[in-house]
């Protein structure tokens, strides 16, 4: 048996996110999308643990604390005395969360394959990483492959969430490296406003199409903001349709549907159970603000399942 449900691979970061818009009032959260996806599951009873970078500075020991106190180990954290933690900005506006980010040289973006020596990547059941992981930078990329084969050869499953990023890589290497990672994956979690750099249209079953040629093997969850995901299991497509809430800020919710839609497979739901609930949760976790304060609990998910959201203005998963 793992030792582990979720061991996450990639970024964190520290998060201000403002609080009014058009104001300089920022609030400080934590962020980084694998990050938040394993507090999530954490959050829902999961065995989870993290591997990264941080620094050597006050915003590391922070995500540490927070690591230790969401019960996520922190044994695959290395310390990093020679680069700083990461650091972005949300601000929100009439079209929506933009984000600004200081990342570059970050102790994240410097993790190296060597990094997994002893790692809890064969421990289990699910790596999860994401396009965020693969796009810091070369090493980052190098260390998340290696995680992948190291997680395959003892038995362990991939997740791999697209959170594709154009600011951190040209379209043409996003597209050549995430074709070659998500062949490599149990279980797909792109949105469709992703995949929309990538095949050039809009159109989800297009989009189904493009991934499965494109080499998926395993189950496709498509993101489709406001109107819900759509469940590939390589034999059916079946929709899931969103719920609505009074959504402030969407960041985060798409780790939060990972995270959530993980914890409830290691705990035995089918798919579309498990795409329900994580639906439920990342519309719960609009409805505050940052990354992960808002990230719901069980019985938080389970009355919004109850209720289903009605009457309430409409939110959705697309990150």
């Amino acid at each position: 048996m793992a030792d582990f449900d979720i061991v996450g691979l990639g970024e964190p970061l520290i998060e201000f996110n403002q609080t009014r818009a058009g104001q300089p009032q920022y609030l400080q959260g934590f962020g980084g999308d694998t990050s938040n996806a394993v507090i999530a599951a954490a959050r829902q009873g999961a065995r989870c643990a993290y591997l990264t970078r941080v620094g050597d500075d006050a915003f590391g020991r922070q995500l540490l604390q927070l690591w230790r106190d969401e019960q996520v180990d922190t044994a695959g954290v290395r310390v990093d005395p020679h680069a700083h933690t990461g650091v972005y900005f949300v601000q929100h506006g009439p079209d929506g969360h933009v984000f600004s980010y200081l990342r570059d040289g970050s102790a994240a973006s410097r993790m190296q394959p060597s990094d997994l020596d002893g790692s809890l990547a064969e421990r289990c059941r699910f790596l999860h990483v994401s396009g965020i992981s693969l796009a810091i930078s070369a090493s980052a990329c190098d260390t998340v492959l290696a995680a992948i084969e190291r997680a395959r050869g003892a038995g362990g499953l991939v997740s791999l969430d697209s959170n594709l990023r154009l600011r951190l890589w040209p379209v043409a290497r996003a597209r050549a490296i995430l074709r070659e990672t998500l062949a490599m994956a149990d279980l797909f979690l792109p949105s469709l406003d992703d995949l929309r750099h990538l095949t050039g249209h809009d159109d989800p079953q297009r989009t189904l199409d493009w991934i499965r040629a494109a080499g998926a093997p395993g189950v496709v969850v498509l993101k489709l903001g406001k109107d819900g995901a759509l469940v590939d299991d390589g034999r059916t497509r079946q929709p899931v349709p969103g719920l609505a809430v009074r959504a402030v800020d969407a960041t985060g919710a798409g780790d939060c549907f990972a995270g959530n839609l993980l914890a409830r497979r290691c705990a035995g739901d089918d798919w579309l159970a498990a795409v329900r609930y994580a639906n439920a949760a990342a519309a719960l976790s609009t409805t505050g603000y940052g990354a992960v304060d808002p990230l719901p609990r069980p019985d938080a998910v389970r009355a919004q399942l109850a209720q289903g959201g009605a009457g309430l203005a409409g939110s959705g998963v697309s990150g």
